[in-house]
C-alpha cells in the first residue's frame, strides 16, 4: 500500500516547526528508511503516518483506509511489565478484536504464525524482562505483525542491539516487505540498514533532503 504525503509540515505546542513542507511517496512491499540526525524530524515523520500526531497542513493519503501497526522505540517500553512473549504478541490482535472479546481459533492461529515467523516460540512463556535486546524487539515486532496491517512504521528498531541482532531484524523487516506486500518505513542511525532498504528519505531540520 503506497502512502503519499504531499507538503505536510508539522508544529509543536509552542509553534515549533517541526517538519516543513515534506512531499514524498513511499512505495508499497517495500521498505523505506528514514535517516537523520537527531532533530531532524523523524519520529514526528512517523508520528504522522500512525495517526497519533495531525499535520499542521498539507495531506497524507493512503490508497485504502488502515491501521497502521507502530513499534516505539524499544526504552519506551517498560522491562518491568508482567507479560510473557506470547501474552505481549496476543496483544496485537486487540486492535481488531478489543481487549474485552476472546480471542478466535483464527486469532490464535496468528498469534502462532507471528511467534513462528519471528523465531520465537520458544520463548514464548518467557517473561518479556527477560529477554535480550534482541529477543525483545523481535517480540515487540511479532505484536505489531498480529495487527495484520499493511503499513508497518517502527522507531530505531535495532537501537543498541549488537551487530548480529540489527543484521537479523533488518533482514526480519526485508521478509516482512517482500513475502506479505507490506509497505514498511524505520527510522535508522546506521548506514547499512539504510543501504539495506529499498527506499531512504533523509531529514534535516525538518526538511527533505
Amino acid at each position: 500500500m503506497p502512502v503519499t504525503l504531499h507538503e505536510v509540515t508539522a508544529d509543536y505546542p509552542g509553534g515549533h516547526r517541526a517538519l516543513h513542507g515534506i512531499s514524498a511517496t513511499l512505495p508499497a512491499g517495500a521498505v523505506t528508511a528514514l535517516t537523520g540526525p537527531n532533530g531532524s524530524g523523524k519520529s514526528t515523520l512517523l508520528n504522522l503516518l500512525a495517526g497519533t500526531l495531525s499535520p499542521t497542513t498539507g495531506t497524507i493519503s493512503y490508497e485504502r483506509p488502515c491501521r497502521p501497526a507502530y513499534v516505539v522505540q524499544r526504552s519506551a517500553v517498560p522491562d518491568a511489565l508482567p507479560l510473557t512473549v506470547r501474552e505481549t504478541v496476543t496483544m496485537g490482535r486487540w486492535a481488531e478484536r478489543g481487549h474485552w472479546r476472546r480471542l478466535t481459533r483464527a486469532d490464535r492461529a496468528v498469534v502462532d504464525d507471528c511467534l513462528a515467523r519471528l523465531g520465537i516460540e520458544d520463548l514464548s512463556h518467557r517473561q518479556l524482562g527477560d529477554l535480550s535486546g534482541g529477543q525483545r524487539q523481535r517480540t515487540l515486532i511479532a505484536q505489531a505483525l498480529a495487527q495484520r496491517s499493511p503499513l508497518l512504521l517502527l522507531d530505531e528498531p535495532t537501537a543498541a542491539l549488537d551487530a548480529a541482532a540489527q543484521r537479523q531484524i533488518t533482514d526480519t523487516l526485508t521478509r516482512i516487505a517482500t513475502e506479505d506486500g507490506t509497505t514498511v518505513v524505520h527510522a535508522t542511525h546506521h548506514p547499512a540498514e539504510a543501504a539495506a532498504a529499498d527506499h531512504t528519505l533523509t531529514l534535516a531540520a525538518g526538511h527533505l533532503c
